[in-house]
């Protein structure tokens, strides 16, 4: 994780018990997370305009959205997906629209054999390499400005400046590789228009050519970035929560050998 320094560390943990409490700190916060990842990927594959003005658009908004799930879908649709996400599944955007991780997986593959689970590979990939770079470039960026804006600050905080720069790196990267998000999960539900019906219109696509080019026509520059203020919300949210419930498993296992010695 940005910022933590294992030396500067001086509980009585073990190397395991970092490395297990990192892990379910991660496991923790991505269940706390997961509606907002439901309604970013409903925002994303809706055609029609996130807008009240748009009288055809099922969600215009977070709180509109999940008041919206909650009631035609039950508190668990919110956890639609929940598994292929912690195991960072392909089809992730595709069990969406299906009743359970089974429903899905079978029905995709008798539809279009074992392909369809490499739909969305390609933005994938093309957006592997960007985000990485965004990300050091402008974490550096940040922190060089953090320390000539808060010089002093700079050396007595800092994992504080290390967090703060992270977060802010990760934001930025994230809106500027957000369209391949988009596309990803347009094509990655292609083929499953009857059981997107209920979500509004839908859109076939031949590509990732066709399917930015669709967007860009039909829903504008903006359509690229539909669901970017949930999935920006999470991303702030699943940093604080992540060291939050990081920092609180390292202090049970440290008061647990405090018990035992």
């Amino acid at each position: 994780m940005v910022g933590y320094d294992p030396k500067a560390d001086d509980r009585n943990i073990s190397n395991l018990e970092v490395a297990v409490a990192g892990s379910v700190s991660g496991l923790v916060t991505r269940v706390l997370i997961s509606p907002l990842d439901v309604i970013k990927i409903r925002f994303q594959l809706q055609i029609e305009r996130l807008s009240r003005s748009d009288p055809n658009a099922k969600y215009h908004g977070i709180l509109q959205a999940g008041r919206q799930i909650l009631q035609e879908e039950g508190p668990t649709a919110f956890w639609k997906g929940h598994i292929p996400a912690q195991l960072l599944s392909i089809g992730y955007g595709a069990v969406q629209v299906y009743k359970t991780l089974r429903d899905a997986v079978v029905t995709m593959y008798r539809s279009e054999g074992p392909l369809v689970f490499y739909k969305g590979l390609n933005p994938t990939l093309i957006a592997i390499f960007p985000y990485a770079g965004f990300q050091f470039s402008i974490y550096s960026s940040l922190k060089r400005a953090y320390e000539w804006a808060l010089p002093a600050e700079g050396k007595k905080n800092g994992n504080f400046k290390n967090l703060l720069c992270g977060s802010g790196a990760g934001v930025i990267s994230k809106t500027l590789t957000y369209p391949l998000d988009l596309f990803k999960k347009r094509l990655q539900v292609g083929g499953f228009e009857q059981a997107r019906a209920s979500f509004g219109q839908v859109q076939s696509y031949k590509g990732l050519l066709d399917c930015a080019g669709q967007v860009l026509r039909e829903e504008g520059a903006q359509g690229c970035f539909k669901g970017l203020s949930p999935s920006l919300l999470k991303a702030a949210l699943s940093t604080g929560l992540v060291f939050f419930w990081y920092e609180l498993f390292c202090n049970l296992f440290h008061s647990m050998r405090k018990a035992d010695s």
